[in-house]
């Protein structure tokens, strides 16, 4: 994986003059890219590069240059395609010659070939700009999914795009500043964020599944792809045996690199599937897998079991360890190392997150790169297969509002007094949420369950999922750990939308049709165990220590903070006062005083600008 940038503006000679401001910007991404750093400057382009190793070390350099007679293309790009062999064979069936063997130079050769078409022929995760020379225009791309981030902003008659916010925000036409659209996305929507939003003003996500130009006419984009419901008359047994082809086929897939790989191992139903498969693949060539699970000190001491965290994962990990010729590792965080990456979090993803959701994660990753450079992980599944609690729940479905979020009311309590009377909160969440609905693909005669079950699935698609995309990224790539996600592959989203719902909910339980598609490849307990989120930490400290920061926070007048929030409403917060999950299971109390205390920090890094 790599960090990409670049501007393209029509003042040749200005563009010439920022060598000095595209290597600030490279320096922000380096992080995501530690191994190699290149930089295209020519005419009126700038491309920047910092890359992460992970196939065809040497001829895989980027930014890479290809010419075909008098036409010149400059490609940076951030991802994997998962079927490069493909690609080549049908590009030398055409005599087309490859340099190597990464997938970078099939990326490139492809475009060279059908131009934007190409897109179509692309299985993986991505973000990549195409500068053709000759044509003197850019081509901005990103994944079906939305795996691979590409933020851009058009500032003085110039575009500039980036994998990242802080690569923007290093060049001097770009200022850090919020107004009220960014305070109702911080506090009405955080961590999620409305799709292209990039929360800054005129910071804007190209959204995933869109590409387009870039020209001396303007940005012009559009959607290669989305979820379409089609006739599907495939019997469970039939779904059963293709979806156990497709999620086999895409981990398979995801395994080829030049470096080690390893997997996350939580022992649930979605990352045990992922790590056995690929442990069957690393016994059959004498390889041995490393997988990885994390944990907090004495969480044993202070779990408590709940709706939506029945148990702990520690027994189920224990068994598939015995279940795996895998090499185990196990990554246990302490508390105070928590709260401080709290804001280490907030840099990697340039905004407030998930809290110690976030944190964790970030620690974990760096723990795991000391063994591996790539690893599998299980995100997405439950979106796709149906994994959630409120996909289940009749009382949730029949909600107007995101599933995960249905509290609005005491969300607005922490705007400040002016900003809730200038902004209505309930309809800027409510429109969003109704444009989503409309945006949902159902073909005609389906019942009125059925179709609620296509909007269930548009919801999370465009929304839950983007969180856990963009914090398993940031934090994975902050660490210079590529995390390839395998439930991603689009091919197992068009096949599961369009299949009954009675299919995914087999049996009465979440992903009952992953379940069976699992048979005989997962020990029994496992394969039946029921759905457990992310493990946070229940130690009582971690709540004390966010607390008494957050109160240091509101004792200081100069807090940014309090530019936006509400004093009283974070006081009462703070109190164990009126309290409703901030996010759906993933935070509650501990971590919705963590959020606030990562958006003060945040806004203090960052010197953020508040013109509301």
């Amino acid at each position: 994986m790599c960090g990409i940038a670049g501007q393209i503006g029509w003042d040749a000679e200005h563009i010439a003059n920022q060598r000095p401001v595209y290597e600030a910007m490279q320096k922000t991404l380096l992080r995501r890219g530690p191994d190699q750093r290149g930089l295209y400057l020519q005419g009126n382009a700038a491309l920047i590069h910092t890359r992460l190793c992970v196939v065809d070390i040497e001829k895989g350099r980027q930014p890479m240059r290809l010419t075909r007679g008098d036409e010149e293309y400059v490609l940076v790009y951030n991802g994997e395609l998962y079927n490069t062999p493909e690609l080549r064979r049908a590009l030398e069936r055409l005599g087309r010659k490859f340099d190597g063997h990464s997938d970078t130079e099939a990326l490139l050769r492809a475009y060279m070939e059908w131009g934007a078409e190409s897109i179509h022929r692309f299985n993986g995760i991505f973000a990549f700009a195409v500068w053709e020379v000759h044509n003197r225009r850019l081509f901005l791309a990103r994944d079906r999914i939305g795996v691979k981030p590409l933020f851009y902003t058009l500032a003085g008659g110039t575009l500039l795009f980036a994998s990242e916010i802080k690569a923007l925000l290093a060049h001097p036409a770009v200022t850090p500043t919020l107004d009220l659209e960014s305070v109702a996305e911080l506090i009405c929507l955080g961590p999620g964020r409305t799709p292209g939003c990039g929360v800054f003003r005129g910071i804007r996500e190209l959204e995933p599944a869109r590409c387009g130009y870039y020209t001396q006419d303007g940005l012009r984009t559009w959607r290669y792809w989305r979820l379409t419901d089609r006739e599907n008359n495939d019997s469970f047994p039939q779904a059963v045996e293709t979806v156990r082809f497709l999620v086999t086929d895409a981990i398979e897939r995801q395994l080829v690199s030049d470096v080690p790989v390893g997997t996350f191992l939580s022992g649930g139903l979605d990352s045990s599937l992922i790590s056995a498969v690929a442990d069957r693949r690393f016994s059959a060539r004498g390889e041995r897998l490393h997988t990885f699970s994390v944990d907090y000190r004495d969480n044993d001491r202070f779990f408590i079991p709940g709706k939506f965290q029945p148990g702990d994962d520690g027994a189920f990990i224990r068994r598939m360890n015995g279940h795996l010729n895998a090499q185990h590792h196990q990554v246990t965080l302490d508390t105070e190392e928590l709260v401080d990456a709290l804001f280490e979090a907030a840099r990697a993803r340039d905004l407030p997150g998930m809290a110690d959701v976030d944190a964790s994660l970030l620690l974990f990753c760096r723990a795991v790169k000391a063994h591996v450079t790539v690893v599998l992980s299980g995100e997405c599944a439950d979106e796709i297969f149906g994994g959630y609690p409120w996909y289940r729940d009749p009382e949730i479905r029949a909600r107007d509002g995101f599933p995960w979020a249905q509290s609005t009311a005491w969300r607005k309590r922490f705007l400040r007094p002016e900003h809730a009377a200038a902004l209505d909160a309930e309809g800027y969440i409510g429109q969003r949420y109704r444009q989503t609905l409309a945006d949902t693909s159902a073909r005609p005669g389906l019942d009125a369950d059925e179709r609620r079950m296509r909007e269930m699935v548009g919801l999370n698609f465009q929304w839950f999922m983007q969180t856990l995309l963009d914090r398993k990224d940031r934090m994975s790539m902050y660490a210079g750990l590529e995390v390839r996600v395998p439930y991603c592959d689009y091919r197992i989203a068009e096949y599961l939308y369009s299949l009954p719902w009675a299919y995914k909910d087999h049996g009465g339980v979440e992903k009952g049709l992953l379940r069976e598609a699992a048979v005989g490849l997962l020990p029994e307990e496992v394969l039946r165990r029921k759905k457990s989120p992310y493990p946070k930490t229940h130690h009582p400290v971690y709540l004390a220590a966010v607390s008494a920061r957050l109160r240091a926070v509101l004792a200081d007048p100069a807090s940014p903070l309090l530019r936006v929030a509400d004093r009283g409403a974070l006081e009462t917060l703070l109190t164990g006062g009126e309290t409703a999950p901030w996010y759906g299971q993933l935070m509650n109390t501990p971590q919705t005083i963590a959020y606030f205390l990562q958006m003060d920090y945040w806004m203090r890094a960052y010197d953020v600008e508040i013109n509301v």
